[in-house]
């Protein structure tokens, strides 16, 4: 045979060899390009959001009793502006989004890059079956969407919230009547909150009404208006979290807190008593120094204990508010007792006032501020500097890890506490940057 047409022959064979493998193995074959998928109304069955899809909310979105909603890590949801787009887990149904550091779930607004604003969207809301101290032991949760919440369960399981971001959420029905970046309604403690990120909320970043629920690694970033707020009874525990709000942001009409609570609206003593208890907590004001320019006057405490309230504050920072310490009301006469609001082996920094102290009854006079201080191994000083936190009030890339010789890095004291991982430091960091990979310091801007 000639070589000429023999070498034909075998680049022929060769070719069509590999044509063959080409077809047949389904490994080479791209997969489908993802969809834009929007989501109203209902959901009333087992459902899965794939990561390679958009997920668009329109309006008031029900995940409905005996349904689970399943979101895969690295999946991108969007609420679609001017439509209320809210995600709501109903009593008895569950959402698993289940994240990773490298692939965190993300909700957030529809606008594009530059042009996201607080309240784009209104945001996300468990209601569960845990106890509450409403009378009947259920009520409505806040937002105008009819969704109940409470019930006699503190196990109660709601599913999964991890390496999950919340951004740009928050609508208001009426003055006081919000959907927060996250509600929690009657939560039980079978749920997991761990690694949640709430950012640009035009209301509250986190808000407990009642329930049971634990977390841990939460972060409230540029919040409208307080960014833990705990009432209705709520008496879970949380630990390691992390505060920062902007100098701009805080709410139009209302003072604008790093933690609020109270027993419920009216200071009863109605129980469960709102009795949660955090620890290892980081909370940072407007004020990188007392001479911050451009910040909103409606900014006001670091922590505001009112309303025959029983929380508890171990182990933590607040640093930079206006004012750092209120204790008003019932709650102010039980501080340090027992069965009463505790604040323990903390530090607090920088405040242009240490605390909402008054001589008409109304709160604490500036000595027995001073005098409960002591009895609870507290620390003050001066100026923000002396935390020796690394780039804390760096908006944008933060980072409130706490340098070599910080006071936060030892002083921790768990004598008496359950339930806490025990660790020697004070605050949300010791030497290790849990919020390091997954969250977003600048989602303004981030490119979706």
């Amino acid at each position: 045979m000639n070589r000429k047409i023999l070498n034909l022959f075998f680049v022929t064979v060769a070719l069509s060899g590999l044509l063959l493998t080409s077809c047949d193995d389904d490994e080479d074959t791209p997969p489908p390009a993802g969809t834009t998928k929007t989501v109203s109304g209902a959901i009333a069955e087992n459902t899965l959001w794939e990561s390679k899809d958009t997920i668009v909310l329109e309006g008031f979105v029900y995940v409905k009793p005996g349904a689970t909603l399943t979101i895969e890590p690295g999946t991108l949801i969007k609420g679609l502006s001017d439509s209320k787009a809210c995600l709501i887990v109903e009593q008895g149904a569950k959402i698993i989004a289940d994240g990773t550091a490298e692939k965190p779930i993300i909700f957030t607004s529809d606008k594009p890059s530059g042009q996201r604003n607080p309240g784009d969207w209104a945001g996300l809301i468990l209601c569960g079956k845990a106890p509450i101290n409403q009378t009947g032991g259920t009520a409505e949760i806040e937002g105008g969407t009819g969704a109940i919440y409470g019930g006699t369960d503190p196990n109660d399981n709601s599913g999964i919230l991890r390496y999950v971001r919340i951004e740009f959420a928050g609508y208001e029905v009426s003055n006081g009547n919000e959907i927060n970046g996250l509600t929690m309604g009657g939560v039980g403690s079978g749920t997991t909150i761990d690694y949640v990120q709430v950012s640009y909320g035009r209301d509250d970043s986190f808000e407990w009404f009642g329930g049971t629920v634990n977390a841990k690694h939460i972060i409230a970033y540029r919040g409208g208006d307080d960014d833990f707020d705990t009432d209705n009874g709520y008496s879970g525990k949380v630990q390691f979290a992390l505060i920062l709000r902007g100098p701009e942001e805080a709410d139009k009409s209302d003072a604008s807190n790093g933690f609020e609570s109270d027993n419920d609206a009216n200071g009863s003593s109605n129980e469960p008593l709102t009795s949660a208890k955090f620890s290892n907590i980081t909370i940072l004001g407007p004020y990188a120094t007392k001479t911050q320019a451009n910040v909103n006057p409606n900014h006001k405490y670091g922590l505001r204990l009112r309303r025959n309230t029983r929380l508890c504050l171990y182990n933590s920072i607040i640093a930079g508010f206006n004012t750092g310490i209120s204790l008003e009301g019932t709650s102010m006469t039980l501080y340090n007792r027992p069965g009463g609001p505790e604040i323990r082996n903390c530090l607090v920094a920088g405040m242009i006032k240490d605390f909402n102290a008054k001589t008409d009854g109304t709160s604490l006079t500036q000595a027995e501020y001073e005098a409960m201080f002591v009895d609870g191994e507290n620390t003050l000083y001066t100026e923000n500097s002396e935390l020796q936190l690394t780039n804390a009030w760096n908006w944008g890339n933060v980072n409130a890890m706490p340098q070599s010789g910080s006071p936060a890095l030892s002083g921790a004291s768990f004598t008496g506490l359950t339930g806490f991982e025990v660790v020697t430091y004070r605050g949300a960091f010791g030497t290790q940057n849990w919020a390091q990979g997954w969250t977003n310091w600048d989602p303004k801007n981030a490119q979706y």
